[in-house]
């Protein structure tokens, strides 16, 4: 694709927003498959197909910066929309996976944790934005997304993948305790970051 080009398309539709709605769009197939799989008794390979699909859409996160970047493509429609498919994609996964009993017991808490530190940080971004601060995004933050997605990833191949894999539930729900641990810290951060401003406006 000619440089020139992408830059002269309207940013909404440029490539690294339209890799971020393609993210969004993998969701029903990931959640479709998962379901039609566990719930409905479907063939295993479902979760194959599951995983293809949320392999690909994890690799368009690190695409659509990238693209960004690189051909000075960066908007505001995509900072907003980015991390809200992001947080559409774990939340529904880790909702699935719960309802299929991959995740279950004390595992539960995990996702819980992870669910209210997204709820908690969308809300100070939203209120923040408001007071025109930005909260960007750390490289610790980064990371603890990519175990949680590597997590998942792994808890939807589940039983398909242990007959390939033995462990491969079990890395799943360590790798989503990790990520659990990265989050309450990451959470903690931008938490402490929140309430420096909203300290300074309420004493403004």
């Amino acid at each position: 694709m000619n440089i020139a080009t992408t830059r002269g398309q309207p940013k909404t539709m440029s490539l690294p927003n339209i890799l971020t709605y393609a993210r969004i769009a993998a969701i029903p197939v990931v959640i479709g498959c998962v379901y039609w799989q566990s719930i409905l008794d479907g063939p295993l390979w479902l979760r194959w197909v599951a995983l293809a699909v949320f392999i690909a859409a994890g690799v368009t996160d690190y695409l659509d910066g990238y693209y960004a970047r690189i051909w000075d493509q960066q908007s505001a429609f995509g900072r907003m929309l980015d991390p809200i498919a992001d947080k559409l994609l774990v939340a529904s996964s880790l909702l699935m996976l719960a309802a299929d009993n991959s995740i279950h017991g004390w595992t539960l808490w995990a996702a819980i944790v992870i669910l209210c530190r997204e709820i908690l940080v969308s809300g100070l971004r939203e209120y923040l934005a408001g007071l025109r601060v930005s909260v960007p995004v750390t490289k610790l933050a980064k990371w603890k997304t990519t175990i949680q997605l590597v997590a998942i990833g792994f808890l939807i191949a589940g039983e398909a993948g242990e007959q390939v894999f033995p462990p491969t539930t079990l890395i799943g729900i360590v790798l989503l305790w990790m990520s659990a641990i990265f989050t309450i810290y990451t959470g903690w951060d931008y938490f402490r970051a929140g309430i420096h401003h909203l300290i300074k406006e309420d004493e403004g």
